[in-house]
């Protein structure tokens, strides 16, 4: 019949295989790949030296999270995204007393190691564990592929294998079928890895390019902020104002229609007087932007979606995810465009401030989204948003009540000093340089991940050819 097909596969064969009985594991696409593999290498990860290791069992620890990042970062899913392990603004931290009293059922991952996700619509998702902490604990969601004792092997390599298109398939393939689909240690080391001893230099080379140009990235955004605090003068007081405000009612709630104590704080007038005695003057956002209001009809089957948490507080940069429409949250509502600057309106003290690098993206209603009219550049309004000083001055308009929370209007009326266009210009050239980096350190990352594909697919010598027409990596 049209659409069914048939494998042949003798009993000793299955037998080797783990005793695998299931129909998709000997599916014509499943055995091709397999030869795919065995041909390109037959070493297992096992026989490479790799380690597994995962959580078991743990009480619940959810009454520890914190958003203290001096405490140990806790991996769950979320965290591994576009093939690394990043730490956002939704991550949460645990204590090290926690870590150390659980120590047999907590297992803790280290620069370097490989996370991947058990199961569920997830499964075989994987992220090289990076150096901004040194040491992650986990959850049972994950395993830990462990690298430190890898013969023969590039740990860059074996990572760039299983984040690849082939790496994914044998993971898949691997997954147990009973119940829900999910991964085992031991199903996992005997996936076979291809061996290009030549590729693995170089990708090898291509991970540490990329992070270099991460850090370029991040040292161009701090030319910025320089440039921008060097202007407005700000002394360090400026953060640390304290004080008590004492004010009648005709000065305050007849004024305001406030009267909680917050938003009378001595530190708030400070702010004001520090912009509003600008030498260049002042403005307020609404006058220099546009407000975008634009609701989406929902009319496409998905769409590229930006919530509150896909805004990476550290490094200013959003990251949009394809979500079906069925699937977007009610508050999923207006549509931007390229270049539009996104203020989150819920717990803006954290900076999620972002401008968009692409068109026709759907984000949050908690966002207030901007649109340059010409005069004062995005790029300077992001950077000065994302200052203490203002992130801080934005929690005056604070009337949330579990979390911060502030209104469009507190957003467009905040005043804004005005910096002569060459200011200007050079600001916006930082942020510009730290973007390109940014995506250069990603581009590699890519690179990398379709370099071991072709070489599976066209040989080494293929895959090598393409790397140096795409990027100089003799040094």
């Amino acid at each position: 019949m049209d659409g069914l097909e048939c494998s042949e596969i003798l009993l000793s064969h299955a037998k080797r295989e783990e005793s695998r009985f299931d129909s998709e594991y000997y599916s014509k696409e499943n055995l091709l790949l397999q030869t795919i593999i065995d041909t390109a290498g037959n070493k297992t990860i096992n026989e490479y030296g790799g380690v597994l290791d995962c959580s078991a069992f743990y009480p619940s620890i959810t009454g520890y999270y914190s958003n203290d990042r001096s405490l140990i970062p806790f991996i769950r899913v979320n965290e591994i995204a576009n093939g690394l392990i990043l730490i956002t603004d939704n991550t949460v931290f645990l204590p090290a007393n926690i870590i150390e009293d659980n120590n047999k059922t907590i297992a803790v991952a280290y620069p370097g190691d490989i996370i991947i996700a058990k199961g569920g619509n997830t499964l075989a998702k994987v992220g090289l564990v990076t150096d901004e902490f040194p040491m992650y604990a986990t959850c049972r969601d994950v395993i830990i592929l462990r690298t430190t004792s890898l013969q023969g092997l590039n740990r860059h390599y074996l990572w760039s294998f299983l984040h690849s298109s082939f790496g994914q398939r044998m993971l898949w393939r691997s997954a147990s079928q009973t119940g829900q689909p999910h991964l085992t240690l031991p199903a996992i080391t005997k996936i076979k890895v291809p061996e290009y001893k030549k590729l693995q230099d170089k990708i090898e080379k291509l991970y540490t390019l990329s992070v270099c140009k991460k850090q370029e990235s991040n040292l161009a955004y701090r030319d910025a902020e320089t440039i921008l605090l060097t202007f407005l003068c700000i002394s360090e007081k400026a953060y640390k104002s304290t004080g008590i405000a004492v004010k009648s009612i005709s000065e305050s709630f007849r004024v305001t229609g406030r009267l909680d104590a917050e938003y009378y704080q001595p530190k708030y007038d400070e702010y004001a007087s520090i912009i509003g005695h600008f030498n260049g003057g002042s403005s307020l956002i609404r006058t220099e932007f546009s407000q975008v209001k634009k609701i989406c009809d929902r009319k496409l089957s998905s769409y590229k979606y930006i919530e509150i948490g896909d805004v990476n507080v550290s490094s200013g940069f959003a990251t949009a995810n394809e979500v079906a429409t069925p699937d977007l949250p009610d508050n999923a509502k207006i549509m931007t465009k390229k270049d539009d600057i996104i203020i989150s309106t819920v717990r803006p003290n954290r900076g999620a401030v972002a401008v968009l690098e692409d068109d026709n993206l759907l984000v949050s209603g908690a966002f207030t989204v901007l649109r340059e009219k010409g005069t004062y550049k995005k790029e300077v309004l992001q950077v000065l948003l994302r200052l203490p000083f203002y992130r801080d001055w934005l929690l005056r308009y604070n009337v949330g009540t579990s979390y911060p929370v502030i209104k469009d209007n507190d957003v467009l009326n905040m005043p804004i000093p005005l910096f002569d266009k060459e200011t200007q210009n050079d600001i916006a050239q930082k942020v510009k340089e730290s973007t390109d980096m940014r995506s250069q350190s990603k581009q590699l990352l890519e690179y990398a991940k379709q370099a071991v594909e072709m070489a599976i697919e066209q040989g080494e010598d293929v895959a090598l050819k393409w790397l140096k027409d795409k990027v100089n990596l003799s040094v």
